[in-house]
């Protein structure tokens, strides 16, 4: 496990990040700052185009932004060469995705413990922490299923499990309810919140969902790349763009 270190576990600082060049430039994120307290589960909302994903992507160090600092349980990012950005995501950050990347030979205890063979962890203290994990997320009774042999649910709790598995220090999802139905989004969303607390974790969770909006401790809003003002209490605008409608925040 990453160590737990004092100050926020996330720090953003001007990030910008931009594609391309010339008249073909875009700018996906610009100059967002905010901070997000250690145990939080914040939630980052916005239309589709807005940057979200783009931002998580830097974060979890997959991108590398065009300027801005990142720091993640106090490390900065955007310092790291590729080496440790892989090393980061391999001990202190964890992803889950809309889609599951699910490996799709593998038994949903096989898939769980992936990162832990990957690490290199004692057989014994692997096979302990797949099942308690299975376990964790309703799945014990499915532990040899592939996930062909899964529903949609099923699957994203594999992956939620697998994401636990070298127990992360921040947990980094994009639309995890993206391709389920309301009632199972809905079960994700508070499965995400209860393993969230059992773990100890903290997580930034990009969404459209709003059952996870409404069991966040706060929200992150995006706008064209944008920070932008929320009317959640815990977000304390710091500060404002020329046009007044755009604002720079923390998290508390």
């Amino acid at each position: 496990m990453a160590e737990m270190l004092d100050g926020p576990m996330v720090a953003v600082q001007g990030l910008t990040k931009t594609y391309g060049g010339g008249s073909g430039k875009v700018t996906a994120v610009d100059d967002v700052s905010f901070e997000v307290g250690r145990g939080k589960l914040v939630a980052l909302v916005g239309r589709s185009g807005s940057g979200k994903t783009t931002l998580l992507n830097c974060i979890g160090g997959l991108d590398r932004p065009s300027g801005g600092t990142i720091v993640v349980n106090g490390i900065t990012v955007t310092k790291l060469s590729e080496r440790a950005r892989t090393a980061l995501r391999r001990d202190t950050v964890a992803f889950v995705f809309q889609t599951f990347g699910l490996v799709p030979m593998l038994s949903a205890a096989e898939n769980v413990g992936l990162p832990m063979r990957l690490r290199n962890t004692k057989t014994s203290v692997r096979d302990k922490r797949v099942a308690d994990l299975l376990d964790m997320v309703g799945l014990s009774k499915h532990v040899n299923q592939r996930p062909a042999e899964l529903s949609g649910g099923q699957q994203q709790r594999v992956a939620i499990a697998r994401a636990l598995a070298n127990e992360p220090q921040l947990l980094i999802a994009d639309e995890p309810t993206g391709q389920l139905d309301a009632d199972t989004g809905a079960a994700i969303m508070g499965l995400l919140r209860d393993v969230i607390a059992n773990e100890g974790m903290t997580a930034l969770i990009s969404t459209h969902d709003q059952s996870l909006m409404d069991i966040a401790d706060a929200t992150v809003r995006l706008a064209d790349g944008h920070l932008v003002a929320d009317d959640d209490a815990s977000y304390v605008s710091t500060g404002s763009r020329a046009t007044g409608s755009e604002h720079q925040g923390r998290i508390v």
